[in-house]
């Protein structure tokens, strides 16, 4: 028990309803603002991904080719600063970067990042992030096995966060692949062909032809480098910026890097939340999209890049 007068130790939350209320503190009022006023440089590349469908490695890839391959950061946060946290992080979002191009991350949908600059996209199977999304919070923002995954996926995933729903944001960005100043490619392409979806940011950064970069930065989002070099890429800017504030327990430590498998949650949903989530899809991106699955859209995604590297 607490000593009078004095508060109790911080606790994860164990219910919906308190992960909800602390996630909710998570950005200020001020951040938002400011994040909402940043204007970015028509050279600027913003990481625009879904959370959980390949942010943290396409932000290693990206500063892996400007930089030559540098890893003197301390968390990948650090320089290549997410815009809807960086004034919650003491960051000037404004400011110079390592290299050129200057790169952001952002969870936010086409419709409502920022205007003016070059975006590179990463989609994923929704069926995956969900799973992602569960493994991510739980040990950091509910206590390890106090919430299943049914509720959390029923209840958290298909309501979103202040970062929207899987199905909007997609929705929102498949129009704009044919953009010039938008580069959309898939998570389980990265997981296919890394070498060549590295050639492919390169050439969208113009560093086609840098052939030295491009090794290094294939090598370096490599899962076994990646692994070897946790700490930077394990968030602890943010938990030590914002656990306090969310009334999180302190010294938490989440994983960014993990197997990182395309399909593995055929061995974990439940027939049931497979059936949920692929109903949404046929509610929310079939009638908008013409696409029956999240696979039937990947494949019309793979055909026209085959195309347009042929002609």
């Amino acid at each position: 028990m607490p000593v009078d007068g004095a508060a109790a130790e911080p606790r994860r939350p164990t219910t919906l309803e308190d992960m909800g209320q602390r996630m909710a503190r998570m950005r200020s009022t001020e951040g938002l603002r400011r994040a909402q006023a940043f204007r970015p440089r028509p050279d600027d590349v913003i990481i625009a991904t879904y959370p959980k469908s390949g942010t943290t490695w396409m932000q290693q890839i990206v500063h892996g080719l400007r930089t030559g391959g540098s890893m003197d950061f301390d968390e990948i946060t650090a320089v290549v600063p997410w815009i809807e946290m960086a004034y919650d992080l003491g960051q000037d979002i404004d400011a110079e970067q390592a290299a050129l191009p200057r790169a952001f991350k952002s969870h936010l949908n086409g419709n409502d990042v920022q205007k003016g600059c070059r975006y590179i996209v990463v989609i994923r199977d929704p069926r995956d992030v969900a799973v992602s999304s569960y493994r991510f919070l739980e040990g950091w923002f509910f206590e390890t096995g106090s919430i299943a995954l049914d509720p959390f996926l029923r209840d958290r995933f298909l309501a979103g966060s202040r970062s929207g729903r899987y199905w909007p944001h997609l929705v929102s960005w498949w129009p704009r692949r044919h953009e010039p100043e938008t580069l959309l490619l898939s998570y389980e392409d990265m997981k296919d062909d890394l070498p060549g979806e590295v050639r492919r940011v390169a050439g969208f950064l113009g560093m086609a032809g840098r052939e030295d970069a491009i090794e290094i930065a294939t090598r370096q989002a490599g899962i076994d480098f990646m692994r070897a070099h946790g700490r930077q890429f394990d968030d602890h800017l943010i938990h030590e910026r914002r656990n306090a504030v969310c009334a999180l327990p302190p010294g938490t430590t989440t994983s960014k890097v993990r197997d990182g498998r395309a399909g593995g949650h055929h061995q974990i949903l439940t027939p049931e939340l497979h059936e949920l989530l692929d109903d949404v899809w046929r509610r929310e991106v079939t009638p908008v999209l013409g696409f029956d699955d999240y696979a039937e859209l990947r494949a019309a995604l793979a055909a026209e890049q085959a195309w347009s590297s042929a002609v």
